[in-house]
């Protein structure tokens, strides 16, 4: 066994202690003189101090993000159509289209900037520029002026969503950015319940300053985003190898947690094509788009559409009543998504999680597609939204772990989320001729269905197969003849790299 598998293999038992030096590539110990006890003892208080520095901040910057790209969903019902005389479905749709248009087409590209530019820079800058075009849709007056701001909402929203997945594997291990993952995405569950609430008291205000109810919504909300912009140039903090609230001692700790782990993420590596070349290569990165438009693509119809579906459930003609309904199947979906974030870390598998999760949100779905009983599809809107949520979160992670390299990796995870974005167009011209949206939700279940759950079994099998054969030693002769460099930027194609299955 090289020395490389007996770290890994070791890198959580009291074995660390008596091999960390002889790793290659590693700093000093700065700890080598403690005890196991008093290791564990620094290593768990780092770890509460990165959870309580970088999470909550973010969870914020997210619930802002998603709140103002679907409270558009809630304008809907609060008569924004009607008062900027859009023809239905049609322009209506369209202004959702166009958001994941530019959305889509820039989120490749946002890691890399994030990378060049620093976290503490490119994240505030894009948050002022999003919530200024939010800010902006309170004050339109037609179709154009709708769409104008809807795609430069997306444009600059591009860069959150993939830049922190990406920025939160540089700090955490492997078995530990799951759950972390997962406790950030459910900001969007969350965003879901509190745009509900949100809405349904703003949009008490109209009239006020001449303006309706709807566009009270987006200008606030708008305002609130430039305002924690702002100040996320003082709270969002860098890389672990330049991030200020790190002490020296605290730096080199997290780049050797990080580095037993398998992960040069935390190191500082310079930008080369051959980045994108190898991602481009990667079938796992073609499978993980595919697995990922199979939860994206309902999530974004799901946020969208829910308060006209709640509407069409007839049980009430009052939109504030619509609003408030959609907020337990948000909170719901938020719980069970940071509960299988901690499942899928405890057990490393993120298919297999994936693919029971999947049978919930499917079984949602038909019920939404089967019954005419407003009873029954108001739970099959729980259903739906539990079995969306935490694919979200996991099938990033599952990426993430299973990539290594700071720069391929931030390719990678752009490409997949990217993707799964595009097809935030499909979610937006899916959902018409109400009360029962018959093929809305029959598209929803043949995403599900092909896509997340058929594309989890496939990528949980291949990955097993390819693993097996690493045990084995059929991949060792990618190693043979080269330097411990050159072996080291073979990322997650080493040996030795066993996959999160």
């Amino acid at each position: 066994m090289s020395d490389v598998e007996k770290h890994s293999a070791s890198r959580d038992s009291s074995k660390e202690a008596n091999h960390v030096e002889s790793f290659d590539g590693l700093p000093p110990d700065p700890d080598a003189h403690l005890s196991l006890e008093e290791r564990d003892k620094i290593d768990k208080k780092l770890i509460r101090k990165l959870d309580w520095i970088l999470i909550p901040w973010l969870c914020i910057l997210y619930l802002l993000a998603f709140l103002d790209r679907s409270n558009i969903g809630n304008a809907k019902v609060a008569n924004l159509p009607q008062d900027l005389h859009l023809r239905l479905p049609d322009q209506y749709n369209e202004t959702l289209t166009i958001f994941f248009i530019s959305y889509s087409l820039f989120e490749p590209l946002t890691n890399v900037l994030l990378k060049r530019l620093r976290p503490s820079v490119f994240i505030p800058i894009i948050m002022v520029l999003w919530g200024a075009s939010m800010t902006g849709m309170g004050f339109v007056y037609n179709y154009s002026g709708l769409m104008a701001a809807r795609w430069f909402l997306g444009l600059a929203e591009a860069g959150l969503f993939p830049g922190v997945n990406y920025y939160l594997s540089c700090w955490y291990r492997r078995s530990e950015f799951g759950v972390r993952a997962a406790i950030f995405f459910s900001a969007a569950a969350i965003s879901g319940s509190f745009g509900g609430l949100l809405a349904a008291a703003i949009e008490l205000m109209d009239g006020i300053g001449g303006r309706p109810g709807w566009a009270w919504i987006f200008i606030l909300e708008g305002l609130l985003t430039v305002v924690f912009g702002v100040a996320s140039f003082w709270m969002v903090h860098d890389f672990p190898d330049q991030a200020r609230f790190l002490s020296d001692v605290d730096r080199i700790r997290v780049v050797r947690r990080l580095k037993l782990d398998q992960q040069s993420s935390a190191e500082h590596e310079e930008w080369k094509i051959s980045y994108l070349i190898a991602g481009l290569k990667d079938w796992k990165m073609w499978l993980g788009m595919v697995i990922y438009m199979g939860c994206d693509m309902p999530l974004y119809a799901f946020s969208l559409f829910l308060p006209s579906i709640i509407q069409e459930l007839g049980w009430s003609t009052s939109t504030v009543r619509s609003q408030l309904l959609s907020v337990p199947p948000y909170a719901a979906a938020a719980l069970l998504t940071v509960v299988i974030g901690f499942v899928a870390d405890r057990t490393r598998q993120r298919g297999l999680c994936n693919i029971v999760v999947s049978f919930i949100g499917i079984a949602g779905f038909l019920m939404l597609l089967a019954s005419t009983d407003a009873r029954v599809k108001y739970a099959g809107t729980f259903l739906g939204a539990l079995g969306i949520y935490p694919c979200i979160s996991n099938t990033i992670t599952w990426m993430a772990n299973n990539t290594e390299g700071v720069y391929k990796r931030g390719v990678v995870l752009g490409f997949v989320i990217g993707w799964g974005n595009l097809n935030g167009i499909v979610s937006s011209n899916i959902y018409y001729n109400p009360p029962r949206y018959l093929e809305g939700h029959g598209i929803m279940v043949a995403y599900m269905t092909l896509f997340l759950l058929g594309g989890s079994v496939l990528m949980t099998t291949l990955l097993r197969i390819e693993n097996k054969k690493r045990r084995e030693g059929k991949r060792d002769y990618r190693i043979e003849g080269k330097s411990a460099a050159e072996i080291e930027a073979l990322g997650d194609a080493k040996p030795d790299f066993m996959y999160t299955v």
